[in-house]
């Protein structure tokens, strides 16, 4: 939609390589900006629910936190409620979601911490009454054989009923009118252990073709648009759409909203897990597929998929040369519109992979490509406060580069990122810079210099208007810029 018409316009003339900092905290604002104009003219509260944030990653449980102080800021209706569940045994108390949420107690925003633990036999023979249409005391027998199996695992649960109703274990009687079970083939039918595995099992019964399909579709992670299948269907000579189909059927995926989705994210493990040692053959199989697709209809949605999913098959599985060059031309491209997008940790992402897949003497064989492709990644470093691999990044540049111009932007990255911690160097590396540039700056200047330069400047200044200098020339020599 165009947010514009809710929030306002955004005059500000900003290029991609202007601020990076600047343009991801105007995004942030934004996004708060936008969330606020939504909830204070709604009468119920806005719901943001996310779940399993132990996978969340650092740039998202920033956005949280500053959601959540915007919204229970002073003067502020509170009309914003987030939920977030988080598996606690994947996490530490080191996690970046437990310090953001200490954080906002601090600033007195109210946290309600709810622990789920797995279903007791009450509880499973509760839902089992209540899904089979049969009294409590009629069901007490298989929810103890239920509970015993599964130990209340809510999804183990829901799965092993699936799967007595598919073998005929639980089934409906014609003659009695209702659910019929065989408790002694339930009690003797062997289980693994945990729910992951079971899944595992389950969905090794499905057809080969089948398997395939959702081994394949679990590299995309746990949902993918219908359209993306299709494609990669024509693509790959495959039948995909059928096999989809025939998951969906079984209950291991769901078909909502032009979507394929796992029914839980441990069927996506499950079908991940199918595929072993051959995991970065499908990525780098399904990501050449799909470039065919992104030259097509030129999607930058296609063009980030299908480059991440090269870059999960690595450069090891690069056939050759000429092709490893292709793909970092892609992580370039990918990583250039992730800028756009005032994505810069996703943009990093894209220029690190890009440099993986370049050989070893690139910089002799492919120089435009690798100095374009360092001194963006340098960029995108110093905003996400990578200083070390910034260093590394500008030391190559400063080492290979041809000529002063080609060190320039590397230079003024540099610069800044001095500036940032150690301002006395950032100003010697500055003085140094604008002296090889033939712009001399004396190093050393007492208080009554610096009010005569800004005196001298004044003067000049008022020789213009405000609109002749707008319209005033602009600079076109490339190194003073």
């Amino acid at each position: 939609p165009s947010l514009s018409t809710i929030i306002g316009q955004d005059d500000s003339q900003y290029g991609v390589d202007q601020g990076c900092v600047d343009a991801q905290k105007r995004l942030l604002y934004l996004l708060c900006q936008f969330v606020e104009v939504i909830s204070s003219s709604s009468g119920a509260p806005v719901t943001l629910f996310l779940d399993d944030l132990q996978w969340a990653d650092t740039a998202s449980i920033q956005v949280i936190h500053q959601l959540l102080l915007n919204s229970g800021s002073l003067n502020k209706s509170k009309h914003f409620f987030f939920l977030g569940c988080v598996r606690q045994e994947e996490v530490n108390g080191n996690h970046p979601f437990f310090s953001m949420l200490s954080t906002v107690c601090q600033f007195g925003i109210p946290v309600t911490t709810i622990t789920l633990s797995c279903m007791d036999e009450d509880m499973i023979n509760t839902l089992i009454s209540d899904v089979l249409c049969l009294s409590p005391r009629l069901t007490r027998t298989l929810a103890n054989i239920v509970h015993h199996k599964t130990k209340g695992n809510p999804l183990f649960f829901s799965q092993l009923m699936i799967s007595l109703s598919k073998d005929g274990l639980l089934r409906p009687s014609l003659s009695r009118h209702r659910w019929e079970w065989d408790e002694e083939k339930i009690q003797s039918r062997k289980l693994p252990d945990d729910v992951a595995t079971f899944m595992t099992s389950n969905i090794g019964r499905l057809p080969n073709e089948v398997q395939m399909a959702l081994a394949m579709l679990s590299c995309f992670g746990a949902s993918t648009k219908v359209t993306l299948v299709e494609a990669l269907e024509t693509q790959l000579g495959m039948s995909l759409i059928d096999s989809m189909e025939k998951a969906a059927a079984e209950g291991v995926l769901d078909k909502i909203n032009g979507s394929y989705s796992f029914g839980h994210d441990r069927l996506q493990e499950a079908a991940y897990n199918m595929m072993r040692h051959d995991a970065c053959l499908f990525h780098f199989k399904i990501g050449v597929a799909l470039v065919a697709c992104t030259l097509e209809y030129n999607d930058d949605d296609m063009l980030f998929t299908a480059t991440d999913q090269l870059n999960r098959g690595g450069p090891a599985v690069v056939q050759d040369a000429e092709q490893a060059v292709l793909i970092a031309n892609l992580n370039f491209t990918a990583g250039m519109k992730a800028i756009e997008m005032s994505d810069f940790i996703s943009a990093y992402k894209f220029f690190d992979n890009g440099i993986s897949f370049l050989r070893k003497r690139h910089w002799q064989e492919n120089y435009d490509l690798s100095l374009k492709m360092f001194v963006a990644a340098a960029k995108c470093a110093l905003f996400i406060g990578n200083i070390v691999s910034l260093k590394y990044l500008s030391q190559q540049v400063l080492t290979f580069a041809k000529s002063f111009q080609d060190k320039l932007e590397v230079l003024y990255t540099t610069v800044n990122s001095l500036a940032r911690y150690e301002p006395p160097k950032a100003i010697d590396k500055a003085i140094l810079v604008l002296s090889d540039l033939g712009e001399e700056v004396s190093e050393s200047c007492s208080e009554s210099d610096i009010k005569l330069s800004i005196e001298q400047t004044r003067m000049m200044l008022n020789k213009y208007t405000d609109e002749s200098l707008l319209n005033h020339k602009s600079m076109e020599d490339p190194s003073k810029i």
